[in-house]
């Protein structure tokens, strides 16, 4: 495809950069190879490491890219929110900057717009490296009730098709569904009904904006498909394991106020109260594990039987758009 910028690009993709080390260079060029016109739109939230030097090193003479520098860390709604008034496209993109679309990705999913007219929102098969379905891929809008099923190990055993907040287990379908969540990694969306909801609520920093994004456009009589049959693969946590626990802290507050903001009005004050501070309780319980495996970590490192450790494997997965939506074993 020509570097040369389309005067009206098909789809605007935003990538939200905050020390993504060399997996935004390989974002971006994998977004700019796409066969369909496109712009690609970095808003760095003041990242620290050589990821954007990396960028205008191999793609910065590209009048397709753009980026946006905010100088702080505004969070994920925020700086996708400061990066839509420089989208021109009538489809967008919001894209983590360590999740990798195929050449032809866009060009399986646009259709789907036409095919679905009340489709306002696609998501794709999102994998890890090793192809395994992420959790989040498809996926119920939480609420206590689920919450509770699931910690329980009762989601499962019930056999609730499409309430089961980890719905990897369920045999993918063999074409695009409607379903109440996507995973955020990737959130292909209309501009009209970006327009008709509204931008991210930047009252969330990181996570559960997009589960508020999910229900306000589905109470706006939009739908949200999930497309089984077109994959990317997304490196999950890469942008994030340097700081998990205060990553667990912006979840559990983001848990706090889609509930307070959507749920909360359903139940009486004491159940209320116990979601609160479920939500508290859960947060201290993974700050635990997160010190647990950190002393771990320093107590097997320099050991004295390094061969003993298993090295991590990177397991080459091809990325084909045009996935044929079985999952790996």
């Amino acid at each position: 495809m020509s570097a040369h910028p389309d005067p009206n690009p098909l789809v605007s993709i935003i990538l939200v950069n905050y020390n993504a080390a060399d997996l935004l260079a390989e974002s971006v060029g994998a977004a700019l190879a796409s066969s369909v016109p496109v712009e690609v739109i970095i808003s760095d939230n003041g990242s620290r490491d050589k990821s954007l030097d990396q960028v205008r090193a191999r793609y910065g003479a590209d009048p397709r890219l753009k980026i946006l520098e905010n100088g702080a860390n505004l969070g994920f709604a925020a700086a996708n929110n400061r990066a839509l008034p420089l989208a021109r496209a009538e489809y967008l993109l919001l894209l983590n900057p360590d999740c990798l679309i195929a050449t032809d990705t866009l060009a399986c999913l646009l259709p789907l717009f036409d095919a679905w007219p009340q489709a306002g929102l696609i998501g794709c098969l999102v994998r890890d490296p090793d192809g395994r379905e992420q959790v989040a891929c498809r996926r119920a809008i939480p609420d206590p009730g689920k919450a509770l099923r699931h910690l329980l190990g009762l989601d499962r055993l019930l056999g609730l098709p499409g309430q089961t907040l980890d719905q990897r287990h369920q045999p993918l379908p063999d074409g695009p569904v409607a379903v109440e969540a996507i995973s955020g990694a990737f959130m292909l969306i209309r501009r009209r009904v970006l327009e008709t909801v509204g931008p991210l609520d930047e009252g969330y920093f990181l996570h559960c904006e997009d589960l508020d994004w999910f229900v306000r456009i589905r109470q706006a009589g939009w739908s949200i498909l999930f497309a089984s049959q077109v994959a990317v693969i997304h490196h999950k946590g890469s942008c994030s394991n340097a700081q998990p626990l205060a990553v667990e802290y912006h979840k559990h507050r983001g848990m706090l106020r889609f509930f307070r903001t959507h749920q909360a009005h359903r139940y009486p004050a004491a159940l209320r109260a116990l979601v609160t501070a479920g939500i508290w309780a859960h947060l201290a319980l993974k700050a635990g594990q997160i010190a647990w495996r950190r002393l771990k970590s320093q107590s097997t490192r320099g050991s004295r039987y390094p061969c003993y450790e298993r090295p991590i494997e990177r397991a080459s997965v091809p990325v084909n758009g045009s996935a044929s939506g079985q999952d790996t074993p």
